[in-house]
């Protein structure tokens, strides 16, 4: 699944979809330490063209910061990070959605280039945290990680090197199409899927950062839904056909 740029016929980099086309989904629970930076990141790499849309759970200042920075901010109670990233998506009204973390784990400088292959005519690009190394990440979670995208990569039968990155782009139709059914396994659900569903995916290594503020979740509870994700979407997809 890997992204090279294209040219056509006359050896021309083809030209599609812009920033004014692309919404910035995200769902915020107590990250006001690093969610300025993050849209302020997103509003430097995208000219202020994007849209942001934050699901927010928080008790925090993130939804004041989020507004401040000319998010739209929808107001939930929390209910996991699954529902609150799918609310963000349905709430996209562009034809091409990202979704990112509100850590400040993920680069925005990325986002050209996930916007290029788009373009190129993938339908998912997958931000790869693992193939650069992700030090930053815990070496718990690091493990974890890399089990996933094995396991994962058995079950469909194609190479897989990272299941639950948060960074992805999706043209919408993608998103319309398939009923999503997880919670925290969200952002695997969100690859295998239209993996399995022959969509043209590709992933995009990526830069992992160390985050800001402290996480709310618990790595052997959220492993264990991930695990049960991991396992469970491609057998009912296997089960569908």
């Amino acid at each position: 699944m890997g992204f090279e740029s294209e040219p056509d016929e006359n050896g021309q980099t083809r030209q599609g979809y812009t920033f004014e086309d692309v919404s910035v989904v995200m769902g915020t629970y107590d990250e006001e330490a690093a969610i300025g930076r993050v849209l302020d990141d997103v509003d430097r790499v995208t000219d202020g063209k994007a849209s942001v849309i934050c699901v927010d759970s928080s008790a925090d200042r993130t939804p004041e910061i989020a507004r401040e920075r000319g998010a739209r901010v929808i107001r939930q109670e929390p209910q996991g990070y699954g529902v609150a990233v799918h609310r963000a998506l349905e709430a996209a009204d562009r034809p091409v959605i990202v979704t990112t973390d509100c850590d400040d784990t993920y680069p925005m400088e990325a986002l050209p280039r996930f916007l290029e292959a788009i373009n190129e005519g993938y339908d998912v690009v997958s931000g790869d945290r693992l193939t650069r190394g992700a030090e930053a990440m815990p070496r718990f979670n690091r493990l974890g990680n890399r089990g996933f995208a094995l396991l994962a990569s058995l079950l469909v039968g194609e190479r897989v090197h990272d299941t639950t990155t948060g960074m992805r782009a999706y043209r919408r139709e993608v998103i319309e199409t398939i009923e999503w059914t997880e919670n925290t396994g969200l952002s695997a659900e969100l690859l295998l899927r239209p993996l399995l569903r022959g969509y043209r995916v590709a992933e995009v290594p990526i830069e992992y950062r160390e985050r800001a503020g402290e996480t709310t979740l618990d790595p052997l509870s959220g492993g264990a839904a991930i695990a049960k994700s991991v396992l469970k979407v491609p057998l009912q997809e296997r089960l569908s056909r």
